[in-house]
């Protein structure tokens, strides 16, 4: 099983939106499969060419290089933070991608899909340069939108070309001193290779969600036309022919290259072991899955299989493409380039990792937009993550460390209330896997807090402090069963708030094969005996109060609308 989520962007810290709609839930898919026992490999990379990475690197007042470096360390940095358990963190301006881009443009080349043709574009009397899509800024001439780029606007997803936008200014400087130059760049024939395309989303549209396929078939219906792939830019992969000196790969082609470019970066680390090919050559027995943003489906299910087909070379093709809509915050888009939203490293200090991966999941937006607010963050803290899962724990451990000290109690035998509570988790584990066998992450999210429900609900009616003086054995079957639900709710929880699931473990002593098990098995293993140490870890969590929202909206009131 190969996978990867969209490539996120070099500009700056990226934002919850961004988690929610490709990092988050190829993470959680990732972890899922782990535990099922596939053998995942897991890339990512950032994306660092483009129009964007130089106006942000103009904007610090650094290099283009310097600025890609110091942003994936810190992007890296975030992610790991964030618990998203990448195999490789690659990068764009690598080597290796340098060198896959330029042999897949050959093979383009060769197989005649490929035109030379010179074009009419913007050039900034002021700033002396041709300005190539996201340089340009203008109204949609789609949907009115102010702030469209030249490239794909914002709020409608159309694609667009740069001389389409109405009132058209320079992202450079501002200026609307601007002429229609000519300029020579290549052409990829989609037209030509529509008909593959067609055949291929016609093969995988049945499995892929209706989002992705509808977006999909909105391109093809629409008649593909001849896409460029080349720019007028200085920072990115330079173009191996004559003519083009100072042009380089357009980012949309050469971003999704990088997939492939980063495995052959985690593979060179270690070569005597890692053949990258068995991943994207020779792949029998190869499952590919992509998560990304709805806006990013074109590309990814249309042009990108456009340029592969068009090499006439055997390169794995995605199975599964799980597409999401936006996360919005109060109704507002969230914005990298416009800073609007909560970013990830603000996140981060107000909050642990565990809350917003929670929190995302269950509001995930998988088919239709979502929006955050800090009154449903808050809801969903306090209610499942400190009520319903930290709350168990806790008291579950304190009681059994305080009535029978630090093992695990013996004594008393399980009653039919503990088969019928066996039954039930093992219907809703079964559950719970199937969502996320499905990519379903709502639905999951419902099913596991369906199974921490079910534990509080054994605990109220069978009330182990009730009965330390008339029935001792009774409390300590109740609750050396109620130790290995804990255990339980937290392997069955891991793939969703791993630090969390982490802590228990450690609280309960676990091994790593104890602490890794297919969901399938783990009701089945109810097997943390009497007499075995632990120790209460504390509080998972904490409460989120009225006081806290209120700040923090006054903190991000520029975010949205409220």
């Amino acid at each position: 099983m190969t996978f990867a989520s969209a490539l996120p962007y070099i500009n700056g810290v990226k934002h919850l939106g961004n988690l929610a709609g490709s990092l988050l839930p190829a993470d959680v898919y990732a972890r899922f499969l782990r535990l099922e026992g596939e053998d995942v490999l897991f890339i990512c990379a950032t994306d660092e060419h483009g129009t964007p990475a130089e106006l942000s690197a103009a904007d610090a007042g650094l290099s283009v290089k310097d600025y890609c470096d110091r942003m994936h360390h810190k992007q890296a940095e975030i992610y790991n933070q964030f618990g998203l358990s990448f195999d490789y963190f690659g990068r764009s301006s690598s080597p290796q991608n340098r060198a896959m881009t330029q042999h897949f443009y050959q093979k383009l080349n060769e197989n005649g899909f490929l035109i030379e043709r010179t074009v009419q574009q913007f050039y900034s009397i002021d700033d002396k340069r041709f300005l190539p899509d996201r340089y340009v800024i203008g109204t949609c001439p789609k949907c009115g939108y102010t702030a469209a780029r030249g490239d794909q606007c914002e709020q409608c997803t159309s694609l667009l070309d740069p001389t389409e936008l109405i009132n058209p200014r320079s992202a450079v400087s501002g200026t609307t001193n601007l002429q229609v130059r000519g300029t020579k760049h290549l052409f990829l024939r989609l037209d030509a290779l529509a008909e593959e395309i067609r055949v291929w989303v016609d093969n995988h549209q049945a499995v892929w969600p209706r989002l992705t396929s509808s977006i999909s078939y909105k391109w093809l219906d629409e008649g593909l036309q001849e896409r460029g792939i080349t720019r007028d830019l200085d920072w990115g992969i330079p173009v191996p022919r004559p003519g083009f000196d100072g042009k380089v790969f357009y980012v949309w082609f050469d971003a999704p290259i990088e997939y492939i470019s980063a495995t052959v970066e985690w593979a060179d680390e270690d070569a005597a072991t890692r053949d990258w090919k068995s991943w994207w050559l020779d792949t029998s027995d190869v499952t590919y899955s992509q998560f990304l943003a709805k806006d990013n489906v074109p590309f990814h299910t249309v042009f990108w299989p456009g340029v592969v087909l068009g090499t006439r070379e055997s390169w794995l093709m995605a199975d599964q493409i799980k597409s999401f809509s936006w996360l919005t915050y109060y109704g507002g888009k969230f914005s990298t380039s416009s800073k609007r939203g909560v970013f990830l490293d603000q996140a981060l200090g107000l909050r642990p990792a565990d809350e917003w991966r929670y929190f995302l999941l269950a509001q995930s937006p998988e088919s239709d937009d979502s929006s955050f607010t800090w009154e449903a963050f808050a809801s969903a803290v306090n209610k499942d993550l400190v009520g319903a899962f930290g709350n168990f724990v806790s008291r579950i451990l304190k009681l059994s460390e305080k009535e029978f000290g630090d093992e695990i109690p013996t004594g008393g035998v399980t009653t039919d209330s503990e088969d019928d509570l066996m039954e039930e988790c093992s219907r809703v584990v079964g559950s719970y896997r199937s969502h996320l066998q499905r990519t379903e992450y709502r639905k999951a999210i419902q099913s596991l807090r369906e199974l921490w429900s079910a534990g509080n609900a054994y605990i109220d009616k069978t009330a182990p402090w009730s009965l330390m003086k008339q029935d001792r054995d009774r409390a300590a079957v109740i609750l050396r069963i109620s130790i290995n639900l804990v255990r339980l709710f937290a392997a069955a929880a891991w793939p969703v708030i791993p630090f969390a699931s982490e802590r228990v473990f450690d609280a309960l002593g676990l091994s790593e094969d104890e602490r890794r098990v297919e969901l399938s098995q783990l009701v089945g293993l109810m097997d943390l005996q009497a007499g075995r140490k632990f120790a209460a870890p504390g509080h998972l969590f904490t409460r989120i109060s009225d006081d806290n929202i209120a700040a923090w909206k006054q903190q991000f009131v520029g975010g949205g609308s409220i």
